[in-house]
């Protein structure tokens, strides 16, 4: 069986070459700059899943309640990345967000928001009037808004690009196609066992496993019982070319608290295209991107969990909403309509689709927090969702500090 590294092996071998993982590899290494480092990739190429498939939205931190690893990381990630992309010369741009409200019955919503915004130090937020609204974006509908200045666009693909070209500056490893199945305890070390034949000594073990975090959780005793990913696809549209001057920036609804999931919504990304979406359709394979990809494993562990079914009853209406705007595309038209009214059907087309890995819990609570977890054999990073690509500078060096400081 051969050894990804000889005598002494590593200081910290990291599982998952999203930009979590890449991030927390970089800053370990910033801060022990002699470390010895290896990320562990399953795919033949970094950023494949949920960091690579996502619309570029760089979060100023609106959403999420005071005192949440969310805001606290969201503020401090953004202004990281930002930086860091600066750097690197890596494109970006602030374009800014309006959240519309439709009618009444949003504006509570709205005014949480707000309160949320300043409250986590959003600079420039400002509440609109049904016409100042279209000062903004000038094809839109709505009684009232919200102007989150702050918000940007990036290529989350280039940014773990460059997280990597650091990694192995630094003098780090970066492993592709190197599947992590078994974890093994040896006194103070642990043994990594892959998919290949190849063990992999190391001191410190961090997973950033993504849609797989339960998973690699397992594999270390961690109890994937109380918990499991649930993915959800989300399937984009794009707008055609003569419609991409209807949306300047980004067009968000105001979302329901209930529901950690957007909704319709608009982003003109960083290449110019305007994307719709994403929904939020329960997915029967983990890494199935197109509407009918089973997958058994992933599905006998998705239906054979208490959590789902509880889960399915909280949210059958609104599940059902989405699933039904993703099969058929006028209703999903009619949903952009409300925002768009000069919008019509042969300007939406449909897109590229990304997943999301969502922790479930055995009540049927979606996890809406990050969640990061240590147990003797290592640290796992077993929730991220949005803001976590924003985020994951800040992330890493939370997780660093933690490790350094033990």
């Amino acid at each position: 069986m051969s050894r990804a590294r000889g005598a002494g092996g590593y200081d910290l071998a990291v599982i998952g070459g999203g930009l979590i993982g890449l991030a927390t590899a970089r800053a370990y290494l910033l801060s022990r700059p002699h470390a010895r480092i290896v990320v562990l990739e399953k795919e033949p190429e970094l950023a494949r899943h949920q960091s690579g498939r996502n619309s570029g939205v760089v979060h100023a931190g609106l959403y999420y309640p005071g005192g949440s690893l969310k805001a606290t990381l969201c503020r401090q990630g953004r202004a990281a990345l930002l930086r860091f992309a600066a750097e690197r010369s890596i494109p970006y741009e602030v374009v800014g967000k309006l959240v519309v409200a439709l009618g009444p019955a949003e504006l509570p919503r709205l005014e949480e928001l707000a309160r949320r915004g300043r409250a986590n130090g959003l600079e420039g937020l400002r509440e609109l009037t049904a016409g100042e609204l279209r000062e903004v974006e000038p094809h839109v509908a709505g009684i009232r808004g919200l102007h989150v200045p702050e918000t940007a666009v990036i290529d989350f693909r280039l940014v773990a690009k460059a997280m990597a070209d650091d990694i192995e500056h630094l003098g780090g490893d970066v492993l592709l196609g190197r599947e992590v199945t078994r974890i093994e305890e040896r006194g103070s070390r642990r043994v990594l066992g892959t998919r290949e034949g190849e063990e992999v000594d190391t001191a410190l073990v961090v997973a950033c496993a993504g849609l797989q975090a339960d998973r690699v959780a397992a594999l270390t005793g961690t109890s994937s019982r109380d918990y499991r990913i649930a993915p959800f696809r989300g399937g984009f549209f794009s707008l055609a070319p003569d419609a991409r001057p209807l949306v300047k920036g980004m067009i968000y609804p105001v979302p329901d608290p209930s529901f950690p999931f957007l909704g319709v919504h608009f982003t003109r990304r960083i290449d110019g295209e305007v994307w719709a979406g994403p929904n939020a359709v329960p997915a029967l394979a983990r890494e199935g991107y197109e509407r009918m990809n089973l997958n058994v494993r992933d599905t006998r562990d998705l239906l054979g969990y208490r959590g789902t079914w509880r889960l399915a009853l909280r949210y059958a209406r609104t599940g059902a909403g989405e699933i039904w705007r993703d099969a058929v595309k006028t209703a999903a038209v009619r949903e952009m309509q409300r925002y768009l009214p000069e919008l019509e059907g042969r300007h939406v087309l449909r897109g590229r689709a990304g997943m999301r890995a969502q922790v479930v819990t055995k009540e049927g609570s979606l996890v809406d927090d990050f969640l990061i977890e240590r147990d003797s054999a290592a640290v796992h990073v077993v929730n991220a969702p949005s803001p976590a690509a924003t985020a994951s500078l800040a992330i890493a060096d939370w997780i660093v500090r933690d490790l350094v400081d033990a």
